[in-house]
C-alpha cells in the first residue's frame, strides 16, 4: 500500500508540473485523422507520400534510449508504436516525456515508417497530453488475473485483458442483427413498464420497491410477456421488446439478477412457426456477428444451420433414464428422482419441479447441438396453450445450445377461462410455499376476455446467447457490469 501511495504521489507531482508549464493536462477535444488499424492497413500509401497522421490513445508501454523514446499507443482498434527523437520533436517537447506515464492518454502527430524489425511506427513531430492518469494500470497490463477485480473494474479489464473488448463488440453486433431481422419482417419494437404493480410471465421471485407518491408497492419486472400480450390484444400483430428483466435469485455462471432478454409475439402463429423463426433468427445473428453458422463452444463444434432436432420433454428423459414419466404421479416421480440421487431440496408434491430437476440433471448436459425440447406438461407451463392432441401437455418448447437454454416459447394460451384456472393452480402452489409460482393477474385476464388472436411467443436470453456465440463460460463475462457483492457496507 505504501508503494502504491508513493506512485500516486509521484503522478500528482507530474500533474502539477504540467500545469506549471501552462499545459492543460485535460484539454477539451482533439482531432485525430487515423486509428491504429487504418495506419497499418494503409501503410504503403501513407509512407510513400509522407502523409501526416494524427492519432490518440493510451500509453501502454514506454521505453527510453537516450535521446530517443518508444511507446505503444492503444486506441479503439488496437496498438501502434510511436517513435520520438529529441532533435526531431525538439528538446523542450522531448523533455516533457519525463512527465508522461503508462496509462496516460496522449495525442501524436507524425509520419509513418517501419523500424529495422519491421514494425509499423509513427515518427512523432508533435505530442500533447490529453488526460493525465493519476493511477497506474495493473502491473501486468496485458491481462488481469483476478476475475473479481476484472468484473468490479471493467474499465481496467477492457484496457488490460486481450479479447474482452471484442466480446462486447460482438454482443452489440448480435443485438443489432436480432433487431434488424425482426424489423425487416414487419415487427414493431415497443417499450413496456419495468416497474409493475403485479409481476408475472415467468417462474421467479421479484425485487420489490415502494413508490412514495402513489403510496404503493411495485415490482421490477421478471418478464415482459403479459404486457406484450396486451398489445397483441390491442392489434399490434408482430411485436418485440429488448428488455432488462430482474429476478431475485441466486448468482452462478448462468444467472445474474439483472439480465437482458428479447421477447416477441406473433398473431396467428403457433409454436411450430416460432421454432422456424427461432432457428433463422439465431443463425442470422451468428452469421452477422461471427461470419458463420458453425461455432465452437468449449471445444465443441456446433452447427446452427436449420433444421434443429426436435424431441418431446418426456421422450428426452426416457432416452436417458429408461423410464416414461408421462403417466406417473408426483409420488412416483419423486421416488425415481430419489433413485437418481436427486432428492436434495425436492418438493415431492410439485410434479413439474420434479420433472424439471430430472431433465436438468440427466438430459440438459448432453444437449450440445441445437435442440428444441417440446411439449411440456401443463403444470410446467401455465401460460401455454394445451397441446392440440394431448390435453395433459402444452405446446411449448425450449431451445438448447451447448447444454444451455437460450429460448423459451409457446403457442400462447388465449382462452381466458383456462388461463384463470391455471393461475388458480399456481396460487395453490404459492400457498404451499412455492415462492416462484405465478400470481393471478386480473387485469391481464380482463385483456384476454376482450379476445386475443392465436399467437406464438418467444423469449431469448441475450446474455446466454452471447455466451455461446463468444465462447464465454460465465454470464459475468458478457455483462459489462455484473452484479457484485459490495466490498464495503453501503448502508
Amino acid at each position: 500500500m505504501e508503494e502504491l501511495n508513493e506512485l500516486l504521489k509521484i503522478r500528482r507531482e507530474k500533474l502539477s508540473k504540467l500545469k506549471e508549464k501552462n499545459l492543460n493536462p485535460y484539454p477539451y477535444s482533439f482531432k485525430r485523422t487515423h486509428l491504429s488499424s487504418e495506419i497499418i492497413v494503409n501503410f504503403e500509401t501513407l509512407s510513400q507520400n509522407s502523409r501526416k497522421v494524427v492519432i490518440a490513445g493510451r500509453i501502454v508501454t514506454f521505453r527510453y534510449h537516450g535521446k530517443t523514446s518508444f511507446f505503444h499507443l492503444l486506441d479503439n482498434q488496437g496498438k501502434i508504436q510511436v517513435y520520438i527523437k529529441a532533435d526531431e520533436i525538439g528538446e523542450e517537447k522531448f523533455s516533457l516525456l519525463d512527465l508522461f506515464d503508462i496509462g496516460d492518454i496522449v495525442g501524436v502527430t507524425g509520419t509513418v515508417f517501419k523500424t529495422k524489425t519491421g514494425e509499423i511506427t509513427v515518427r512523432a513531430t508533435d505530442l500533447v497530453m490529453l488526460s493525465k492518469s493519476l493511477r497506474p494500470l495493473p502491473e501486468k497490463w496485458h491481462g488481469l488475473q483476478d476475475k473479481e477485480l476484472r468484473y468490479r473494474q471493467r474499465y481496467l479489464d477492457l484496457i488490460a485483458t486481450p479479447g474482452v473488448k471484442e466480446i462486447f463488440i460482438k454482443r452489440a453486433k448480435i443485438t443489432k442483427a436480432l433487431r434488424n431481422f425482426l424489423d425487416e419482417r414487419g415487427f414493431v419494437e415497443v417499450e413496456t413498464p419495468i416497474l409493475q404493480p403485479l409481476y408475472g410471465g415467468a417462474f421467479a421471485r421479484p425485487f420489490k420497491t415502494f413508490h412514495n407518491a402513489l403510496g404503493t408497492h411495485l415490482y421490477l419486472r421478471i418478464a415482459d410477456e403479459l404486457y406484450l400480450k396486451r398489445l397483441i390484444v390491442g392489434g399490434i400483430e408482430k411485436v418485440y421488446e429488448f428488455c432488462k428483466d430482474f429476478r431475485n435469485e441466486g448468482m452462478d455462471r448462468n444467472h445474474n439478477p439483472e439480465f437482458s432478454m428479447i421477447e416477441l409475439y406473433v398473431a396467428y402463429a403457433d409454436y411450430n412457426d416460432i421454432m422456424e423463426l427461432t432457428e433463422n433468427l439465431i443463425v442470422h445473428a451468428a452469421k452477422e456477428a461471427l461470419g458463420s453458422a458453425t461455432i465452437t463452444y468449449q471445444g465443441n463444434q456446433i452447427n446452427l444451420t436449420p433444421p434443429w432436432r426436435r424431441i418431446s420433454l418426456y421422450d428426452s428423459i426416457k432416452e436417458k433414464i429408461g423410464k416414461d414419466l408421462s403417466n406417473k404421479s408426483a409420488d412416483e416421480i419423486f421416488e425415481i428422482a430419489c433413485d437418481l440421487n436427486l432428492n436434495a431440496k425436492l418438493d415431492k408434491n410439485n410434479r413439474g419441479k420434479l420433472i424439471e430437476a430430472i431433465f436438468e440433471e440427466k438430459v440438459q448436459p448432453d444437449l450440445i447441438q441445437p435442440t428444441f425440447i417440446i411439449d411440456y406438461p401443463v403444470e410446467m407451463s401455465p401460460l401455454a396453450k394445451r397441446h392440440r392432441s394431448n390435453p395433459d401437455l402444452t405446446e411449448r418448447f425450449e431451445a438448447f445450445i451447448a447444454a444451455g437454454e437460450v429460448g423459451n416459447a409457446f403457442s400462447e394460451l388465449n382462452d381466458p377461462i383456462d388461463q384463470r384456472a391455471r393461475f388458480e393452480e399456481q396460487m395453490k402452489l404459492r400457498a404451499l410455499g412455492d415462492e416462484e409460482a405465478q400470481v393471478l393477474d386480473e387485469d391481464f385476464l380482463k385483456a384476454l376476455e376482450h379476445g386475443m388472436p392465436p399467437c406464438g411467443g418467444l423469449g431469448i436470453g441475450i446474455d446466454r446467447l452471447t455466451m455461446i456465440l463468444t465462447d464465454s463460460t460465465s454470464i459475468r463475462d458478457v455483462i459489462l457490469f455484473p452484479q457484485m457483492k459490495p466490498e464495503t457496507d453501503l448502508t
